[in-house]
């Protein structure tokens, strides 16, 4: 199934591509650096990506992680996964932190994250004085092992 979302390109990243499935079975889209930057071990940075989109309502944009990057530098998405609402209009934007022992140079245009787009249940949170039981009932943090 394919979803028509409108994207608008910043003046300044128009020649960057904008983001695209790398293989047919790719799940998330490429996001690229619109700049570049140094992130030192520890330390985090917002990195812009040179584009906004209107995603429809109905819908989330999740900003995920790319596996090379956390394997080989230990650089990751620090509020994985990040979400674009259905109603943000922004430029897209990336937080991404060095958990790794040498300072990430990011390029200008690298693939920095990867953005899914995938579809939002709203729930309807009702009040009530006693929940139903279950073989698990109150057991939290590893509970189960």
């Amino acid at each position: 199934m394919e979803l028509l979302i409108p994207i608008k390109v910043d003046p300044e990243a128009s020649d960057l591509p904008i983001p695209q499935y790398m293989t047919p079975g790719a799940s998330g889209m490429d996001l690229l650096a619109s700049c570049s930057l140094t992130i030192p071990p520890g330390e985090w940075r917002l990195i812009p990506c040179g584009f906004y989109i209107s995603i429809p309502p109905g819908y989330e944009g999740q900003i995920r992680p790319r596996s090379g990057l956390a394997l080989k530098y230990g650089v990751t998405v620090l509020n994985a996964p990040g979400t674009i609402d259905s109603d943000y209009r922004g430029m897209v934007q990336v937080i991404l932190v060095n958990f790794g022992t040498t300072p990430f140079l990011v390029e200008r245009g690298s693939r920095i994250a990867q953005m899914v787009i995938c579809p939002v249940q709203k729930a309807i949170l009702k009040r009530v004085s006693e929940l139903d039981e279950t073989s698990r009932s109150e057991g939290g943090f590893g509970h189960t092992g």
